[in-house]
């Protein structure tokens, strides 16, 4: 008689998911992207969140401490890549800024649609505005605050009131961010023009003349083609 088959079993999955080489992290990342945005904040549980990145619930507490973590990961990795953009092109002090400006817009709309599942669509979750989520919102004030910083360096921003500038960086923000929505209703939406769109309407707003917009737009993208 044979002698029983010994077979070493490792930590188990509690759903199979597709192989994605992603971290273990970063699969409950991506998981909660997905149903936070399909099935909502609230109705989504931590359970729900482990189960679909293949995951025991109490695997996924070794990473996150629960629900409000993950959401402010995800939202904090919305904007921490396009505050990066942000300061290099403030830095830049070589190029316009009217040119810098297209460059931003453009970088984070592309980096807004980024991915199948965009938790960007959550910023106006009631919970946002708690405290959990405070380094979110300094996270997003410092990007805004670097569109307003290059819209006050073009030539019409050179004019502009305060309060008028205020307004106008509240627009060019508002316009990015509303890319979201826009992807949500028609995800098959090419990223890269409604980036370019939203770029040249960025310019508009700023007061930028037509006449002077192709050259700028080809000035935007070599800055970021520089970027690599």
């Amino acid at each position: 008689m044979s002698p029983p088959t010994t077979r070493r079993v490792g930590r188990p999955r509690a759903q199979e998911r597709p192989a994605s080489g992603l971290e273990p992290r970063e699969e409950v990342l991506a998981a909660a992207a997905e149903l936070f945005t399909t099935r909502g904040y609230t109705a989504t549980s931590t359970r729900a969140v482990a189960e679909r990145a293949g995951l025991r619930q109490a695997s996924l507490y070794h990473y996150f401490d629960g629900k409000e973590a993950i959401l402010a990961a995800l939202l904090e990795g919305t904007v921490r890549p396009s505050l990066e953009v942000a300061r290099e092109l403030v830095a830049r002090t070589e190029a316009v800024a009217e040119a810098r400006l297209w460059a931003l817009c453009h970088a984070d709309v592309i980096l807004l649609c980024r991915g199948p599942h965009n938790p960007g669509a959550l910023y106006l979750l009631p919970e946002v505005q708690t405290e959990r989520f405070a380094v979110f919102r300094q996270v997003r004030s410092e990007l805004k605050a670097a569109y307003g910083e290059l819209l006050a360096g073009t030539e019409p921003g050179a004019v502009f009131g305060e309060e008028d500038l205020a307004v106008r960086t509240d627009l060019l923000f508002g316009l990015t961010e509303g890319v979201i929505l826009i992807r949500r209703a028609d995800p098959a939406r090419a990223a890269q023009a409604l980036a370019e769109a939203t770029a040249d309407a960025a310019l508009r707003i700023a007061g930028v003349p037509q006449r002077r917009l192709a050259r700028l737009r080809r000035e935007g993208q070599q800055l970021l083609a520089a970027r690599g």
